[in-house]
């Protein structure tokens, strides 16, 4: 069973209105605030993908905090769960 508490990592890719709306500004300014780590890129074909360490809590905060981004719409959410990597600080926007 997954606590709430245990440090996790995932894997999303955005769909919908993600790229040129502040899409990885505001996830990076939202896991910053929360103490996420990880890294946010745009992808050729108009997604988004990020990759986030956080306990569950803070993640599901992070991904609220990018929904209310003003011109931001989410569409469709693909995820899958990661190992953890203990190395990582901070997060970043990736080109």
């Amino acid at each position: 069973m997954l606590t709430k508490r245990k440090t996790i990592r995932r894997a999303y890719r955005f769909y919908g209105r993600v790229q040129a709306v502040g899409f990885r500004w505001q996830a990076r300014t939202a896991a910053q605030h929360y103490g996420a780590t990880g890294w946010v890129r745009n992808e050729y074909d108009d997604s988004v993908s990020m990759e986030i360490q956080a306990t569950a809590d803070v993640i599901d905060e992070v991904i609220a905090a990018i929904r209310r981004g003003t011109y931001i719409r989410i569409d469709r959410m693909e995820v899958r769960e990661l190992a953890t990597d203990p190395e990582e600080r901070g997060f970043r926007v990736r080109y």
